[in-house]
């Protein structure tokens, strides 16, 4: 195809149901978008090893992925032992905003994600969150980790709550991004899926006005106002308002096949 379109897709609750199943309906748009020659990568909170086997089930190949909310952008790389090398990693020292938020959730339970997609956690966490493995240790043990992602949960509040104890903390040297349930990700000052994804369209060589973004977690707001400048950005039918303020379209849930009618828009 002379015109490729750059098409980013959010995983969990955009590609992927709860129990881990994709749609036959998104199984086959995706192969056909393929087969006319767009890029169709993976842009998601998600560590490395996590990731890349929703590549296999799709059946794609990008020459990009972006990993850990944009900390970690992988490069196709045939030598490479899993077919992938880590090209940009971007970390930072948690010690500061760890402490910061521990101050105002006492009782939360953190994780630190090291750039091999390691996972060391206090409380308990589930596995489904953890890519190579993790291990439990002290809090004191999180504070000199060089982190891509610091993951924090806390079961006691509900959604409202957590998000006024979190609009309290002004954490504004990191970014971060908050779950469906009270669930917060930070990432490296700076950064997100869209920083990353901007580099990666710009040495792809795709002008802005070819870009389509799905996306549905607040963690996708950031990537669906990047692609809704020129391109095209569709938020879930299940997305909270916010997410679904931030994109230029919704389209079904992903209950009703939402992201394969929004490819299937795309001739």
């Amino acid at each position: 195809m002379s015109e490729p379109w750059l098409i980013t897709l959010d995983i969990d609750g955009t590609i992927l149901h709860e129990d881990g199943s994709i749609s036959d309906a998104v199984i086959d748009q995706v192969a056909r978008l393929s087969g006319l020659g767009h890029e169709i990568m993976l842009a998601t909170g998600r560590s490395v090893a996590a990731t890349l086997p929703v590549l296999d089930l799709l059946g794609i190949t990008p020459t990009y992925v972006v990993c850990s909310n944009g900390a970690i952008t992988l490069q196709r790389d045939v030598d490479a032992p899993l077919g992938y090398r880590r090209e940009i990693v971007e970390t930072f020292n948690p010690s500061a905003v760890l402490q910061q938020i521990r101050g105002h959730l006492a009782n939360a339970h953190y994780a630190v994600e090291d750039e091999e997609g390691y996972f060391r956690y206090t409380g308990e966490f589930p596995s489904s969150s953890m890519g190579v493995g993790g291990e439990q240790v002290a809090f004191e043990d999180l504070l000199s980790i060089d982190a891509t992602r610091v993951v924090v949960i806390s079961p006691g509040h509900d959604m409202e709550d957590f998000l006024a104890v979190v609009e309290k903390m002004g954490l504004h040297r990191v970014s971060y991004s908050i779950g469906w349930t009270a669930w917060l990700d930070i990432a490296p000052d700076g950064v997100n899926k869209s920083t990353s994804l901007e580099r990666v369209r710009s040495r792809l060589g795709i002008p802005s006005s070819r870009l389509l973004a799905v996306g549905d977690g607040r963690n996708d707001i950031e990537m669906l106002r990047w692609a809704a400048v020129d391109g095209r950005a569709v938020a879930m039918g299940q997305a909270p308002d916010d997410v679904r303020a931030a994109a230029t379209s919704v389209t079904a849930s992903i209950y009703d096949d939402g992201l394969a009618k929004a490819l299937a828009a795309l001739v």
